[in-house]
């Protein structure tokens, strides 16, 4: 099943706003319904393919068939761009000016270098396609050439798995849940549920450093990669060969992040855990997000660490965000203050031991017990978020999210510094936004805080959000935090990318990206500028 062309994942699932949450809009905010109804998937003008027949029987070729080698209006519009909101709003008023001139479905490692091969002889981009997730610019290159999306969907398999040692093998195009179902057939799983789960794939993962929300029990992605293949224009890179080495630099952190830049990620190896026979989430409630976070902390640098640990702040508390198919509607007296969710995955017996003493150290800072029902609830919505920023579309609002990370000692100013950013552009403009937070990934030296900001549109909302964008990254590098956590680089953030690793980390950077792909046919633009 393909996601939705002009929203999230599958409509069948979408659910309009109460009336209730439209009028808070319309009076809080001054939301008005959008002048203009979306376009319809057929109202949308796509050029014809710019490609010539020798280019299009060449990539034929690459992949065996020309049934896999697709130049359709639909299939390429559903290949434009990924999920962010500027996104689709540029999709729903039929911008399809990133689209590509065609999409090319490999089925194996060796396809994959043969359309690469192709590429380089005919003088196109490439973009690696997996679900279609990214909500930073990744699937949007420099057009200074056509280019193509690598559909990876065909490579979706399970190569190998090693129970003695618990680690298996997977093709990039595998989807997380079907991923999941295969491991469970052994007993395993990876432990990975990030929001875009339903959705997203195994190479995504890697090639973005994705953080899953279980990350404080099952760590984050590329913690969990021992091995991965990478096709280049220039042959294959194959990195990692034992979990540990001290041979040499980490060829792996080389290639995790680098967001099809360097490469087609056509394999990765990952850390496997058992199945848990127990799952219990749970609710807490802080007086404060500096009372929370200093719990949260204690937990992260000094155990026990739930396998689940996260904290809203009081807005997104009071608003009810923390469990998303319950927007607007906060259990009362319990809506006051700051929710924490902790969730607990392994055997019987260590579940009931870490749950002992975490709550023992949450009452500690001050936290008190709500009971399962919170936890559970957020367990039920925790892939909600994204259908709810559809429906605020729909009702004419804007809704968005960015996220950053920063050490224990500078989260304090960083939440605050952004919140103002946030919350001063957006007043400025005319906008005034309601502006939530939450931890949502915990280390034992710092923590990532996730915003999510909603407002009016204003009359142009893809130009109206761009100076906020640019405020809320001056605002995280001021503050000592990253440009990213988990949701990658993309052309949305390279700019600050590029401040933060600094000139001579940059020029290291391009002398790989040259040595791999001096072409510059690999995703122009995303994670580096183009030369």
């Amino acid at each position: 099943m393909d996601m939705l062309w002009s929203g999230w994942g599958d409509p069948a699932q979408a659910t309009p706003l109460p009336e209730t949450v439209i009028g808070l809009l319309r009076d809080l905010l001054g939301v008005k319904p959008a002048a203009t109804a979306p376009v319809t998937l057929d109202e949308i003008p796509v050029p014809e393919s710019p490609l010539t027949g020798e280019a299009l029987a060449a990539l034929a070729g690459a992949v065996g068939d020309e049934a896999h080698v697709r130049t359709d209006a639909e299939t390429r519009i559903r290949h434009t761009r990924g999920k962010s909101t500027p996104d689709l709003l540029r999709i729903r008023g039929g911008d399809v000016t990133d689209v590509p001139a065609a999409v090319v479905l490999p089925a194996s490692h060796d396809d994959v270098l043969a359309v690469l091969r192709a590429c380089a002889a005919h003088g196109l981009a490439l973009v690696p396609f997996g679900g279609g997730t990214s909500v930073v610019g990744g699937l949007a290159p420099e057009r200074r050439r056509p280019f193509v999306a690598l559909d990876l969907r065909r490579m979706d398999g399970l190569l190998a798995l090693d129970p003695v040692s618990r680690t298996a093998t997977l093709q990039p195009g595998l989807r997380a849940p079907h991923a999941e179902a295969l491991l469970a057939e052994h007993g395993f799983t990876l432990g990975h549920f990030p929001q875009s789960y339903e959705w997203a794939t195994i190479g995504g993962f890697a090639a973005a450093r994705s953080s899953g929300q279980a990350s404080a029990g099952y760590g984050r992605f590329d913690e969990m990669v021992l091995g991965l293949t990478l096709a280049t224009p220039e042959g294959t890179l194959e990195a990692g060969r034992v979990p540990r080495s001290a041979a040499g630099p980490d060829l792996r952190q080389l290639v995790l992040g680098s967001e099809g830049a360097f490469g087609v990620i056509t394999s990765v190896t990952v850390r496997l855990r058992p199945l848990p026979r127990t799952r219990v989430y749970e609710g807490w409630r802080f007086a404060s997000f500096e009372e929370g976070a200093a719990a949260l902390r204690r937990l992260a640098q000094d155990g026990p660490r739930p396998t689940v640990l996260r904290l809203s702040d009081e807005t997104e508390t009071l608003i009810g965000l923390a469990q998303p198919d319950a927007i607007g509607a906060p259990d009362a007296p319990e809506s006051a203050g700051c929710q924490a969710i902790a969730g607990y995955e392994g055997t019987a017996e260590d579940v009931a031991h870490r749950r002992e003493l975490a709550a023992a150290v949450l009452r500690e800072c001050g936290g008190t017990y709500v009971g399962e029902e919170p936890g559970e609830r957020w367990a039920h919505g925790r892939y909600s978020a994204p259908y709810l920023r559809d429906a605020l579309l729909d009702a004419g609002a804007f809704a968005e999210t960015l996220e950053t990370a920063a050490f224990w000692s500078r989260v304090p100013e960083l939440y605050a510094a952004v919140r103002e950013a946030l919350t001063t552009t957006l007043t400025e403009a005319g906008t005034p936004p309601l502006v939530m937070c939450h931890i949502s990934h915990v280390y034992e030296n710092g923590a990532s805080l996730y915003f999510t900001v909603v407002s009016a549109q204003g009359e142009d909302p893809v130009a109206h959000w761009a100076p906020v964008k640019r405020a809320a990254g001056e605002a995280i590098l001021a503050a000592g935090g990253t440009i990213s956590h988990h949701h990658g680089v993309g052309t949305d953030h390279r700019d600050w990318y590029v401040r933060e690793a600094g000139p001579l980390g940059v020029e290291a950077l391009r002398a790989v990206k040259r040595r791999l792909d001096p072409a510059g046919l690999l995703n122009p633009g995303v994670l580096l500028p183009s030369d």
